[in-house]
């Protein structure tokens, strides 16, 4: 929100009030308060009639700080506020002297100037970034309506980036950002899932650590600075130091929460029902059967709005009409391998069985003056569950946990973003205006809580589409309602690889896009990209995503890069358990691998996934796509082509292919199963060596289902000899493949091959080292 008239002025009905000096600072054991007159005090008479702000300084975790700033403090605290995993203090080193009072928490330090204003963050001997002239503001508007504000200074070449799953440019610079679900589509400035979280190139992070409604100027009102704002008396944030942009991640899901793991059966295909077309038994078994005959590994169908009445939404109740015997379906689909999800939302129509009993039992979202709140938007006449309530949560879970023994494994918990700020009350009293936007991490919270009590933890997983700050710890989510088209595919990624920029760890997407129907070659296109996402979903509106109903090359492409994604899942359930550990996502936009490299800070069309694999989808016609590898040699996964790094490269794709490259250094693990996520991953595993240097040593990993690690391989070059230490225990052989390399002659216990992609070399069971000299 702009609050000025360019560099002097301030906007008609708008008063302004800056922190002019910091004329008293108390130290205390674990914080600073410092009390911040808007003038400069001269002599008593300047000390009466305010504003007086309170600027309190502490640290909740070594390397971040925190700022509360205040102005009046009697107003009765209503939440709700982000459920932090920790609100202790940590450690700090308080100096008192004559220019400033430093707080020091780890490497971050706060300088306090004195006198004057200025907060200035520092580590590493600079300066990371500070407030200062007309920075920390409280702001009357008309109608005693008021802001806080602060603001932080950008540098030159400073690049934003985060604050939710935005799918305007990647960079943030000269965007006005409000942070306000809505349901808004991947096509506009508005966003389903808003984390007021931003991350810059100069290794620090910002949480405003507040559920309502902030609004931010980035690089905008004020192109040297970042401003956030929210209405109120009271503004907080947190300065979170890395060095790099994935430390700063983990303390950010140190602080907010890390994601839940998924189960390894979420990783592979999904297809869907679409939301409008017409389905019964007989044409879900169509499409199984369709995919089956046709060679295409499917691992999850997805019921979407219709398996319910139409206007009965939600009551939980399978349609009759068309399903007569759900429980005996859902046997039948399992007994082919498969798992279940089905779609839901938060709203109950006025025609749902349960609209009755939530509204006798205060289940529901109130007015003022104690009826229910209903509207019209979606199913006629619809209320909305109040997840404040406890017994309103259990009631819901209730209706979660039948459908789970039924045979339902997973739940798409769709909407979460229409929710009223006006003229409702809450069961426990919450504040309208900064539910708005924490509703969706509680009602993700129910539903993912009722699966993991019935299923067990690590077999729990969600659908979802709306979240807020700390919603990354129930995934999965998807980004949405997007056009058929290829900008709608862009822009699904600008979102994607933003929201990762926040701590969230899995992201997925509608294949294909979900409004229209794509031609086939878009289709194609975003299928490679979809199978090379966190989690892949065939899904739409009004028609179906079956790959035939495009063209039978359709289905080559999604039966190619479905089993290729299969072979990658050791490697892949490896990133899955650092977004899990570590709050890294699966999906990383290239800064957060290469924040040296000052040509990957703005690069939104490519992705690592992972630390090793580079993925750059298709986004044209004719298959030619521009693409940017870092230092090294990289090697074509798919070719086993190799290109010098450090630049620009272009190329040109059939659909069978697209840019996906190996991370030089790298020891890749692929299983031994192509039509299955979920399977025995060191069991008959190849680690393939690409580009290690001379003297070098790399790793690869492999853990279970559980997450444990089972056994890890250590590649180590000296000149052509190649060596590979096996610890840990593989089923049966395992194979060391040397990509690239023609010739090998290798030790005792293995016996090598000739591969179009490099040399296999594989050892027989009980052999752990393996010694081999390339040609």
């Amino acid at each position: 929100m702009k609050f000025t008239d360019g560099q002097w002025l301030l906007r008609p009905g708008v008063t302004a009030h800056y922190a002019a000096e910091a004329h008293t600072i108390a130290v205390e054991p674990d914080r600073l308060v410092i009390s911040a007159p808007v003038r400069p005090i001269q002599h008593r008479g300047d000390t009466l009639q305010g504003p007086l702000l309170t600027v309190t300084v502490s640290s909740p975790l070594p390397d971040v700080a925190r700022v509360r700033i205040e102005h009046f403090t009697g107003a009765a605290e209503r939440g709700p506020n982000l459920p932090l995993v920790t609100n202790d203090s940590a450690p700090v080193a308080i100096q008192d002297s004559a220019e400033a009072v430093t707080l020091q928490s780890g490497a971050l330090t706060v300088r306090v100037k004195k006198p004057g204003w200025e907060l200035a963050f520092e580590a590493d001997g600079r300066v990371l970034t500070r407030n200062g002239w007309r920075a920390t503001g409280y702001v009357q508007l008309e109608r005693d309506r008021t802001h806080v504000h602060e603001q932080l200074s950008l540098g030159v070449g400073e690049c934003v980036y985060g604050l939710g799953e935005r799918f305007t440019a990647f960079v943030k610079n000269g965007q006005v950002v409000e942070c306000t679900n809505k349901d808004g589509g991947t096509a506009s400035e508005q966003a389903y899932k808003n984390v007021p979280f931003y991350l810059t190139n100069r290794g620090y992070g910002v949480l405003v650590n507040e559920t309502g409604p902030v609004s931010f100027e980035v690089a905008s009102e004020k192109v040297a600075r970042v401003q956030f704002s929210i209405p109120g008396e009271s503004l907080e944030y947190f300065v979170i130091y890395g060095p790099t942009p994935k430390d700063i991640l983990r303390k950010l899901t140190a602080l907010t929460g890390r994601p839940a793991l998924p189960p390894p059966w979420s990783f592979g295909l999904w297809l869907s029902t679409s939301f409008t077309t017409n389905y019964d038994e007989a044409t879900v078994t169509s499409f199984i059967d369709g995919m089956k005959q046709r060679d295409l590994p499917l691992h999850v169908f997805h019921f979407d709005c219709f398996w319910m009445r139409e206007f009965d939404w939600c009551n939980f109740e399978w349609d009759p009409r068309v399903f007569p015997d759900p429980r005996g379906m859902l046997q039948r689909l399992h007994a082919r391998g498969l798992k279940l999800c089905v779609w839901i939302n938060s709203y109950i129509g006025q025609r749902s069985r349960l609209f009755a009993e939530g509204r006798e039992k205060g289940y529901f979202i109130k007015r003022t003056d104690g009826s229910v709140w209903q509207t019209d938007l979606w199913q006629p006449g619809m209320a909305i569950v109040d997840f404040t309530n406890p017994a309103a949560r259990a009631w819901f879970a209730g209706h979660i946990e039948r459908l789970l023994d039924m045979g339902v494994d997973a739940i798409k918990t769709d909407f979460g973003e229409r929710i009223p700020t006006e003229g409702v009350v809450y069961h426990d009293g919450s504040d309208p205006v900064k539910m708005h936007n924490f509703y969706p991490v509680i009602y993700n919270e129910t539903v993912f809580r009722a699966i993991e009590a019935k299923r067990g933890r690590g077999e729990a997983v969600l659908f979802a589409r709306a979240a807020y700050a700390s919603g990354q710890r129930f995934p999965v989510h998807w980004g949405g309602d997007c056009w058929s088209t290829m900008e709608s595919m862009a822009e699904s990624l600008r979102g994607g690889l933003s929201l990762g920029m926040c701590g969230f760890g899995f992201w997925s997407h509608d294949i294909g896009g979900f409004e229209g129907t794509a031609p086939a070659y878009i289709y194609k296109r975003w299928a490679a990209f979809g199978l090379l996402s966190s989690h892949s979903r065939l899904h739409g509106s009004s028609s179906y995503r079956v790959p035939w109903a495009y063209d039978d090359e359709a289905c080559d492409v999604v039966r190619f890069f479905t089993k290729l994604k299969c072979r990658l899942m050791p490697c892949l359930w490896s990133a899955a358990l650092t977004a899990h550990r570590e709050g890294v996502p699966m999906m990383r936009a290239m800064l957060l691998e290469f924040p040296g490299d000052p040509a990957c800070d703005t690069l939104d069309r490519q992705y690592m996934l992972g630390d090793a694999l580079l993925v750059a989808p298709v986004f044209t016609e004719d298959g030619t796509v521009d693409y940017y590898l870092p230092e090294g040699k990289w090697t074509h996964l798919l070719t086993g082509e190799t290109q010098e790094g450090g630049g620009w490269r272009r190329g040109r794709h059939g659909f069978l292919s697209l840019p996906l490259f190996v991370r030089p250094g790298t020891v890749l693990a692929l299983g031994a199963t192509d039509d299955r996520p979920d399977y025995d991953y060191a069991a008959d595993t190849t680690f393939r060596v690409y580009e290690l240097a001379e003297g070098a040593k790399s790793t690869a990993v492999i853990c279970g289902a559980d997450g444990t690690e089972q056994a890890r391989v250590q590649v180590q070059r000296s000149g052509q000899r190649i060596r590979a230490k096996l610890t840990g225990e593989v089923r049966g052989a395992w194979n060391l493949q040397l990509a690239g390399v023609k010739t090998v002659r290798p030790g005792k216990g293995a016996a090598a091959s000739a591969d179009p992609l490099g040399v296999i070399i594989r050892v027989e069971p009980g052999i752990n080292e393996v010694e081999c000299e390339c040609g």
